[in-house]
């Protein structure tokens, strides 16, 4: 046996390893998974959905309460339960949503190396030389240069040989362009719970010039409280499409009426990471998404969907945020003992925690590398699909009045002066927007 064929023996065995061991622990709930909020996914697009123009499209999964998981985690359970139980059950969630997302969406969707999900059969690769390139076209890569408007990186698409896992491609892709940097096409949740409704009308309307608020999420309805200017525009095939996600998160930054946002009136660029794909909102929509909104000349931008650290994200979030954009996202809902979140993670973001109506941080707030700020995530309104109003729950809705804040301050020294200070620790510069509840 040479060591080629030596070296593919190991891959094969430690493939057929994590076969074996991965569903009996997603199942027993101890397998960590990617952050995020628990979620219900809509049933797969007919064939065709994922089609190759989208360039790594994103799925449909919808924001759910966090008492839809078999009974995991009960909304009631949140301020019951011990910090160590309510960890135990949060982690269960955690491994019972990548569960079911792999065992519905398997064609779409599969783990990476670090057992991450991740699109199937698609690598993201910066840095490459021509070398490399044809070294990876002989070894049975399909090569795809693509581009991201408004963002100077050079990215190229690989789709795996068939028959060949992506985490072992990951691994055969480092050795072949050690030079470059290699990333799965990660998949990205919504880290809060919004009811979904009726589909809705997508709003549209005004002219979105420079300086605008952006928002990466799902797609907005037409509410009466968001009668600022909205732009939006969808990075998968099927998209944009309303959200119930996107629409509370939209006025919460933007509302005015009876659902006020943190800057009402706020004009809104909208980008819709979701549409109808199966495989979630991945790391190359959101990048595209990014370039996009800094090629408008969008002020602040609002991402409020969690996941792991990718390579090619953080790569974009930096060239953004070096042309003036400032980004908000946040921490996600999947406890302080869960891996820390990204993209909040990032040193350029500002990261966002939630609290409730006491001031207290949501027992369920997850965490990241640090927390800037904190602002309301729970006892609070935001705009639905109806035309009205429900209760919301995550950081996910913390993270846009935070950024509807920035919009009417103008900087992160503005936010600092404004915030109130909080006893204890995990709250940042302290509480901002504390009032910005919609309950009267």
């Amino acid at each position: 046996m040479d060591d080629f064929d030596a070296e593919k023996a190991g891959d094969d065995r430690r493939e057929e390893t994590e076969m074996r061991w991965t569903r009996p622990l997603l199942i027993a709930g101890l397998w960590l998974a990617a952050p995020g909020a628990q979620a219900q996914l809509l049933p797969a697009p007919a064939a065709g959905a994922l089609g190759g123009g989208a360039l790594g499209g994103v799925g449909q999964i919808v924001p759910d309460t966090l008492d839809r998981l078999g009974g995991i985690v009960d909304q009631s359970d949140l301020d019951r339960l011990s910090p160590a139980r309510l960890a135990d059950r949060l982690a269960a969630a955690r491994a019972a949503r990548i569960d079911a997302l792999l065992r519905q969406h398997g064609d779409a969707v599969e783990l990476d190396d670090q057992r991450q999900p991740a699109r199937r059969g698609i690598i993201l690769l910066t840095g490459a030389d021509a070398a490399a390139i044809e070294k990876l076209r002989a070894a049975g890569y399909g090569v795809e240069r693509v581009e991201a408007e408004g963002i100077d990186m050079a990215i190229t698409r690989l789709s795996v040989p068939d028959g060949q896992s992506l985490a072992r491609a990951l691994r055969s892709v480092r050795k072949i362009a050690p030079q470059a940097q290699a990333s799965a096409d990660n998949l990205y949740f919504p880290s809060g719970a919004a009811a979904e409704g009726r589909s809705a009308t997508l709003a549209s309307h005004g002219s979105v010039g420079r300086g605008a608020a952006g928002l990466i999420d799902g797609g907005v309805a037409a509410h009466p409280a968001l009668a600022g200017a909205i732009e939006q525009r969808g990075f998968v095939a099927g998209a944009p499409r309303a959200s119930a996600h996107g629409t509370a998160v939209a006025s919460l930054i933007g509302g005015s009426g009876r659902v006020k946002g943190a800057a009402p009136g706020t004009p809104l660029l909208v980008a819709d990471v979701y549409g109808d794909d199966p495989a979630g909102g991945s790391s190359f929509a959101i990048v595209r998404a990014l370039g996009w909104m800094a090629a408008r000349g969008a002020k602040v931008v609002t991402i409020s969907l969690v996941g792991p650290d990718n390579p090619l994200l953080a790569g974009a979030i930096r060239l953004v945020r070096d042309k003036g954009v400032m980004l908000v996202a946040a921490v996600g809902n999947d406890g302080p003992a869960a891996p820390p979140a990204y993209p909040a993670s990032y040193p350029q973001v500002i990261a966002v925690t939630g609290v409730d109506g006491r001031g207290r941080l949501l027992p369920e707030a997850g965490r990241a590398a640090h927390v800037d700020f904190a602002a309301p995530g729970a006892d609070m309104m935001a705009a639905d699909m109806a035309g009205g109003r429900d209760k919301v729950r995550g950081t996910s809705f913390a993270a846009p009045l935070v950024a509807g804040r920035l919009m009417a301050g103008g900087s992160v020294e503005a936010l600092r002066r404004e915030a109130k200070p909080a006893r204890g620790k995990g709250y940042g510069a302290g509480i901002l927007c504390d009032a910005c509840r919609n309950m009267d």
